[in-house]
């Protein structure tokens, strides 16, 4: 008996042990290898920007609470009820009677009748009020979306540059293998292979600068979509080039007078003065209250009555107000038109942002990259079969890299110039 209960106290761990293993092979295995990175385009961008952006919400929530507000300008004044019992004796000092022969009981309901369309004119200046919020929130997305392209278009013009600065690496390790074969078959001094050799330095120099603004320029991204991805698992993507072709300055004028919703809103809050002019002219007048009592009066049984309390404005007309009111219209007409001039002015000063770009842009892309590569291979070529000095070779590289980092640099300078307008204009003129 001793060894059987011992071979079964021996057999527990070992079937514990069993299904521990199967449990675990059954679990699922994360995949090997880094996880992928995902990478967003513009209009990706866009969408989870307008779903995610916390300051864009909060917005949105203010234009509910101004639709709230004209629920409460819509409501009309509420009716009074007063009940009144009086001539309650409960001490008996007179003859004989009850606590309540000579109760007088009376009940009273007034009613304030507003005159000449307060409430219409209340309800009229809430819904202005709520366009003119719209109108703002729009604006605001406008701004939003500015800063959003902005980081957006600095995410491809990083990238650009990082690759640019790993190919001048690749490159300058490929010059830096041939001359060690030079210096190895004598063909070059030791002094001119370690002028090269530190010349490395400037584009290891250059790659983590590209490095660094890419990873900058992605956590703008992330901050302003509200996201907590990693910044290496995430990426945008898109075209990152320029466009020559570009509407008139007059045309993108008219877009802007069309579109743009802080215009709008300058125009409706003109409105909404002028409404308010009518509501405060509406609040001098007389508004009565009207009167309806019933009541039970012994020896009397029961008896109604009527009556109207009509207030006397002799002094108190809301002259203040009537004029304020008035001012407050001049004053919005004129904070209309300084946005228009203002609208004028961003057009104008983004159109002459962008064209500049392009005519900067243009003869980069049709001579100086074609020339650059041209010069730098050639001199190289000479510099190997001893026809150019290393300083003709070091000159030609420098101008090469700073050919094609300018070029990058003004089409990311476009990019932005053409962001610029399309915050000027209202909307994406320029895609």
């Amino acid at each position: 008996m001793r060894r059987k209960t011992n071979r079964g106290i021996w057999l527990l761990p070992l079937l514990a042990l069993g299904v521990a293993a199967a449990s675990f092979a059954q679990q699922p295995t994360p995949p090997p290898g880094p996880q992928p990175v995902q990478s967003w385009t513009w209009d990706q961008v866009k969408d989870r920007f307008e779903a995610d952006n916390p300051t864009l919400l909060a917005g949105q929530l203010n234009i509910d609470e101004l639709k709230a507000e004209e629920i409460t300008a819509h409501f009309r004044p509420n009716p009074n009820l007063q009940l009144n019992a009086d001539q309650i004796d409960p001490f008996n000092g007179g003859s004989s009677h009850g606590p309540f022969a000579y109760l007088l009981t009376t009940g009273t309901f007034t009613y304030l009748h507003e005159r000449a369309h307060k409430r219409e004119l209340r309800t009229e200046s809430a819904k202005r009020a709520t366009a003119i919020g719209a109108s703002q929130q729009s604006d605001l997305e406008r701004n939003l979306l500015f800063t959003l392209r902005s980081a957006f278009v600095q995410i491809l013009q990083a990238k650009a540059v990082r690759q640019l600065a790993i190919d001048n690496l690749e490159y300058y390790d490929h010059v830096l293998q041939i001359s060690r074969d030079r210096f190895q078959a004598g063909d070059i001094a030791h002094i001119d292979l370690d002028r090269l050799e530190l010349q490395r330095v400037q584009y290891e120099s250059d790659l983590q600068t590209a490095e660094v603004n890419l990873r900058t320029a992605k956590i703008q991204l992330l901050m302003l979509l509200n996201d907590r991805t990693p910044v290496e698992k995430m990426d945008a993507v898109g075209v990152f080039d320029f466009s020559g072709r570009i509407q008139t300055q007059d045309d993108y004028r008219r877009i802007a007078l069309d579109t743009r919703p802080d215009l709008r809103a300058a125009v409706q809050a003109v409105d909404k003065a002028e409404t308010d002019h009518k509501l405060a002219v509406a609040n001098g007048s007389t508004d009565p209250t009207l009167i309806f009592d019933v009541g039970r009066n012994p020896p009397i049984d029961a008896y109604f009555g009527v009556g109207v309390n009509i207030p006397l404005r002799i002094f108190d007309r809301n002259q203040g107000e009537k004029l304020r009111t008035q001012i407050d219209i001049t004053r919005n007409e004129k904070l209309r038109a300084a946005t228009e001039a203002q609208v004028f002015n961003d057009v104008d000063s983004a159109y002459a942002t962008l064209n500049s770009s392009l005519i900067l842009l243009r003869p980069y892309k049709e001579k100086y990259l074609e020339q650059a590569v041209r010069v730098r291979e050639t001199v190289f070529f000479a510099y190997q079969h001893g026809g150019a000095s290393l300083l003709d070779f070091l000159n030609a590289e420098s101008d090469y890299r700073s050919v094609q980092l300018n070029y990058a640099n003004l089409i990311g300078s476009y990019l932005a110039a053409a962001a610029q307008l399309n915050l000027a204009v209202g909307r994406e003129a320029i895609q």
